[in-house]
């Protein structure tokens, strides 16, 4: 019994590599679940498989829990044997996860092994580098950016938060130079008018003074 090799690696997370060895005349359906079992999603989602091109052009689907307009258009990963669809040594396949909320995946078959290892159970995950990003799940309150929470942390702010738009601007600058706080600032004009009293006090004093003084 051959052994596929499949090396996969998220579209736009160059990074997060997994190889799966899969049996020949397993189905794609073992293949999705075992992807799913290395990253930790829920395998229950629809999505589907493409035959590809080396471009990563879409050819036939194959799918995985379908939606009614697509049943009669589309072939069941579970009823569909690997083996059927190799035509190449370094067949690809272009694979999207999850339909609604979707991950795209570049699925390619790397190495052939020609028997199976006895003490191995199929389909075996040979290698795992890097750390799947977390999936943003509606109403959770584990939910983070799909980013990861790094990409959503650095992006936090507090104007945001508060409907920030850029007109804004403007306007805090101004608070900016008068000072938040009201009293305050109405404490530092009276401050002022005190001090510019006194000056003039002093000053009309000295006036009187010297004024005498030429007589």
């Amino acid at each position: 019994m051959a052994i596929y090799k499949f090396r996969i690696t998220f579209e736009d997370f160059d990074d997060v590599v997994r190889e799966i060895d899969i049996k020949s005349n397993q189905t794609f359906e073992d293949l999705h679940k075992a992807i799913h079992r290395s990253t930790g999603y829920n395998a229950e989602k629809s999505s589907s498989f493409y035959v590809s091109t080396d471009n990563w052009l879409k050819g036939d689907e194959i799918a995985y829990l379908p939606s009614e307009r697509k049943k009669d258009r589309v072939v069941l990963m579970e009823n569909s044997k690997l083996s059927g669809f190799i035509e190449d040594p370094h067949q690809k396949f272009y694979y999207t996860y999850n339909f609604d909320r979707p991950y795209d995946f570049h699925v390619e078959l790397v190495k052939i092994i020609l028997d199976a290892d006895p003490n191995i159970e199929y389909p075996f995950l040979a290698k795992s580098s890097g750390e799947a990003p977390k999936i943003m799940e509606q109403n959770s309150p584990q939910s983070v950016d799909p980013r990861g929470a790094a990409a959503a942390a650095s992006e936090f702010d507090f104007l945001n938060e508060m409907d920030f738009v850029p007109e804004d601007t403007d306007e805090l600058e101004a608070m900016g130079d008068m000072g938040i706080n009201e009293e305050e600032r109405d404490e530092e004009e009276e401050n002022e008018e005190d001090e510019f009293g006194d000056e003039f006090s002093d000053n009309d004093h000295y006036d009187e003074d010297g004024h005498k003084d030429d007589y």
